[in-house]
């Protein structure tokens, strides 16, 4: 590396690290919103209308609490379930039935972006090698035990875990005669009634646990209730482990309205072989990458900054993609008969009385930031090697 091309080696270096705090900065940002707005939810009541957010690693109620001086809310509106329990009438599956893999990998596939954006600003072949193999090592080892090994959900992060519990205490335990008021009020009483209980006879200190911890017994005692409506002879013991967790949240999820295990077994099956074989192809594309890394030209080694750069459109072209299935693939049980559709990716739409809102939000704009900052990246790292 000659003289020149070297001076910009610190800049690139900084850019990169901002990159990385970028992607951080992303994860924990809601990326899209979606919101439902009729008569029926006049916005006096609902502000924002019945609105989700959208993150990598689940999606969360984006309802606020009502405070007017006509209404007095204790606790904001689940937004998640009540467009669940709109979309069930026409047969669409509960929202945590769609991204189920691209959320569980999240967190690996983020770390799997940091190494390469690392990997491709740093100028020295073999400290991007030492830097890139770590890397790619430590998130294969976390990924093997957070995927295969025993209570491997420990290592998983509290977001994710969070929107797998809100997801199953929707439906499980509530009739659906109830109203979603009613239905609320009911599931609140119960959780106050929870920690009343759990609280009695202990010290307060050690009778507390980590948030982390109380998700991961909320998702075993809900995996265990599962297990016992089974015949005995396909019951499974719990493990804790992120491949069974999948699996058996993403058939809950599918049969919370529509008990059909004749259409709902083979659609769980599917989805637990693509999980596997997702987890082998990370590591198999990872060794890909660290080959090219040999060397500062080339198709492999320019993925390493041109993938990074692409996560908006991937965002949307997997977004997009999850609603054509959700519009595509209606279960036959629900009240109302309508034809397939593709809901709206962006913009405004309208299905029968609802009208329907998709915009990106916070996280979306800081990944088109980052793709502007990777770019810059790859430009000034292109003028270096050139100059070498």
């Amino acid at each position: 590396m000659t003289a020149n091309s070297s001076r910009n080696t610190p800049l690139i270096l900084f850019l990169s690290l901002v990159a990385l705090g970028f992607l951080v900065w992303i994860y924990y940002s809601p990326i899209w919103w979606v919101s439902l707005t009729a008569p029926n939810y006049p916005p006096e009541s609902f502000p924002d209308g019945v609105r989700i957010h959208f993150h990598m690693n689940g999606v969360f109620n984006g309802c606020k609490k009502v405070e007017k001086a006509e209404i007095t809310e204790e606790e904001a509106l689940d937004c998640v379930h009540e467009m669940d329990t709109i979309n069930h009438y026409v047969g669409m599956y509960p929202i945590a039935a769609g991204g189920v893999i691209e959320r569980a990998f999240s967190p690996f596939l983020v770390s799997m972006l940091g190494v390469m954006i690392l990997g491709f600003a740093i100028p020295w072949r073999g400290i991007r090698l030492i830097v890139m193999g770590l890397g790619f090592s430590g998130i294969v080892v976390w990924m093997w035990l957070t995927f295969y090994g025993e209570n491997g959900l420990r290592f998983q992060n509290t977001g994710y875990l969070s929107a797998l519990v809100t997801a199953l205490n929707q439906g499980e335990e509530e009739p659906e005669e109830l109203t979603p008021a009613q239905a609320l009020i009911a599931r609140l009483k119960a959780e106050m009634a929870a920690v009343q209980e759990a609280e009695q006879g202990e010290e307060q200190a050690e009778s507390r646990e980590s948030e982390k911890q109380k998700l991961i017994q909320s998702l075993r005692t809900s995996f265990e209730q599962f297990q016992a409506r089974k015949p005995a002879q396909e019951r499974e013991d719990w493990t804790g482990s992120g491949a069974q967790v999948l699996r058996w949240h993403y058939e809950a999820s599918l049969g919370r309205y529509f008990n059909d295990p004749a259409k709902i077994g083979p659609m769980s099956r599917t989805m637990a072989r693509t999980a596997d074989a997702v987890f082998w192809l990370l590591p198999a594309a990872m060794l890909l990458l660290l080959w090219g890394a040999r060397k500062d030209r080339g198709v492999l080694y320019w993925l390493l900054i041109l993938v990074p750069m692409a996560l908006p459109l991937f965002f949307i072209v997997d977004y997009a993609a999850w609603l054509w299935w959700y519009g595509h693939t209606l279960n036959d049980m629900g009240a109302f008969t309508v034809k397939p559709f593709m809901p709206t990716v962006f913009g405004d739409g309208k299905v029968a009385q609802f009208t329907t809102h998709s915009y990106p939000y916070v996280g979306f704009g800081l990944m088109v930031a980052l793709s502007a900052i990777l770019a810059l990246i790859a430009l000034l790292r292109r003028k270096q090697i050139r100059q070498a």
